[in-house]
């Protein structure tokens, strides 16, 4: 990953530095700079591409052409936002919540409950939400970022909004914070859309292909009683962000593989159904 990677430190930095700029700055140069960076990044572009028509078709080469730009220049506005979110009167991002009885119905259980998310726009915000303005207690688990400066960024961002982080991989060990944090009643986020390399996963059917997500948040599930909220986040216009919420998922701790595997198929169900509706929200920029 070269220093000007997609995801490499620099867009971040940069990004902070722009939202906490002149308001006319932080609200049109993102944009513009997601574009530009469109047009350099012809592998992420490439597959850009090819996740948009396997999620809504081929609009013609004009169409798509005009989605993929759409969705870099979404992406730039978001990691500029959700990095450079600060209190300040009228540079506060803003979200609204839909769905909310089903987030309190998973916790009426007493057993916490696993945030299944996805790579879309503001997924950050979902932790914040509930964390600011709702007063729950919620760790994102995450693989942890090739870059140690990538991930001190976004750590820091997280953690100065009352968002715990934990860097879950290979050692199962990794996952005991998850597993004590849930029995605390607390909250865990994790991103459910494709499953890490090295990492265990169930095979599901996702925009008419089949794929993998991750078994991890099943097996979760299935150890603490917590049940599993599929609950998604989308950008409604500068700053401003809705948080969705479907119905719980409730995995028994005898669950047997078919079990798992119709919970896994219910959480990529969710996955796509969130993302027909926001496609160029969708920011998968890996093959």
């Amino acid at each position: 990953m070269g220093p000007l990677s997609l995801d490499g430190a620099f867009w971040r930095r940069a990004a902070r530095f722009g939202a906490r700029g002149p308001e006319w700055f932080a609200r049109y140069s993102p944009p513009v700079i997601g574009v530009v960076i469109c047009a350099l990044a012809s592998e992420h572009r490439r597959i850009v591409t090819r996740n948009l028509r396997r999620v809504r078709g081929s609009r013609g080469w004009l169409g798509d052409a005009a989605d993929v730009a759409r969705t870099f220049a979404t992406y730039a506005s978001c990691l500029s936002e959700v990095l450079g979110d600060d209190p300040t009167p009228g540079r506060r991002v803003r979200a609204s919540c839909w769905g909310e009885r089903h987030v309190e119905q998973a916790l009426s259980r007493g057993r916490g409950a696993i945030f299944a998310t996805a790579h879309t726009a503001g997924w950050d915000m979902v932790g914040r939400v509930v964390a600011r303005d709702k007063g729950l207690r919620v760790m994102v688990a995450e693989a942890p970022e090739r870059d140690a400066s990538v991930r001190a960024i976004q750590d820091e961002v997280r953690r100065g909004h009352g968002v715990a982080v934990a860097h879950v991989g290979g050692d199962p060990l990794s996952a005991l914070p998850l597993v004590r944090h849930l029995r605390g009643g607390g909250i865990v986020a994790l991103q459910v859309d494709r499953s890490p390399p090295g990492q265990r996963g169930r095979r599901v059917t996702m925009f008419g292909e089949t794929t993998k997500v991750p078994e991890g948040p099943l097996r979760l599930a299935a150890l603490t009683g917590a049940p599993i909220v599929p609950i998604f986040a989308a950008r409604t216009g500068h700053r401003r962000y809705k948080v969705v919420a479907d119905p719980p998922i409730v995995i028994a701790r005898s669950a047997s593989d078919v079990d798992l595997d119709a919970a896994a198929q219910q959480m990529a169900n969710a996955v796509q159904d969130f993302v027909r509706e926001h496609p160029t929200q969708w920011f998968h920029f890996v093959a």
